[in-house]
């Protein structure tokens, strides 16, 4: 059966090869691309769509108030979403705090998933959301979450963020019960050829392929049914417990309070 799945980041990296194999399948899913480059989300569409369907979505992921009409767009031309895989993710920038006073690794790796997702779930019904982890995991500093009270190295802060987002799919996955999508937290490999490791860590990477493969099952097996709430770890190959915060519920769902309480989701 036809699903429609929208990628964040999918210009480039994880994103694109994920959405070029599912666009590759027989059911002939429909691909939501977002990007935030203009002139090159227009040459992937070109390119992906002599594949199959594609729609595009520009939005900067760094800015809270692109975000939510980014959502906006997605709820007001589609009727159903059927898996959100929010990929999109940074580690370094020349400007490592956002137009609106945030830590850019928090932004867009913590708090513009959380806000794509809860915006959606009308149209995600009892879909999939599939949020991109990480092995880099590190105990989450609130105020530089909220508010870049105390600033962070690039690394500190995409591991804190990583940790931040897979706390809020734990909590809001408990939220919602048998009431919405399944939510799983997915660490895809790590060292992947992408282009976040190769500008990062100067090395090529190991076969970018393997991320790609754990998305499209996440998205579509019947191996993750059941797996709402849960965290796979691509390097394993297996479900398993992610750093210990993240199995303190009390600590998760801080997290998700720290979250609508300063941004208003």
């Amino acid at each position: 059966m036809s699903k429609t799945i929208l990628i964040t980041g999918a210009t480039d990296g994880i994103g694109l090869v994920t959405a070029k194999a599912l666009l590759q399948l027989p059911q002939k899913h429909h691909i939501l691309l977002h990007g935030r480059n203009p002139k090159k989300l227009e040459k992937i569409n070109q390119e992906l769509s002599a594949l199959g369907k594609v729609t595009t979505y520009i939005a900067d992921l760094s800015s809270v108030d692109a975000v939510k009409k980014f959502a906006e767009a997605i709820l007001s031309k589609h009727e159903k979403l059927d898996v959100l895989i929010n990929n999109a993710g940074i580690l370094n920038s020349p400007n490592s705090i956002t137009k609106d006073g945030l830590d850019i690794r928090f932004m867009v790796n913590t708090l513009a998933p959380y806000f794509l997702t809860k915006s959606l779930l009308p149209l995600l019904n009892h879909g999939r959301v599939i949020n991109l982890s990480s092995a880099a995991q590190a105990s989450v500093n609130m105020k530089a979450l909220i508010d870049c009270y105390e600033p962070l190295s690039a690394m500190d802060a995409y591991s804190q963020s990583k940790l931040a987002l897979t706390m809020w799919s734990f909590s809001l996955a408990k939220t919602l019960g048998n009431n919405g999508p399944i939510i799983v937290a997915v660490n895809p490999g790590s060292l992947l050829a992408s282009k976040m490791v190769k500008e990062s860590f100067g090395i090529a990477g190991k076969d970018i392929g393997i991320g790609a493969d754990i998305l499209v099952r996440a998205a579509l097996s019947d191996e993750f049914m059941a797996a709402s709430g849960k965290y796979f770890d691509n390097d394993l190959g297996e479900f398993t417990d992610p750093h210990p915060d993240s199995l303190n519920d009390e600590k998760c769902d801080a997290i998700v309070s720290a979250i609508e309480n300063n941004f208003h989701v």
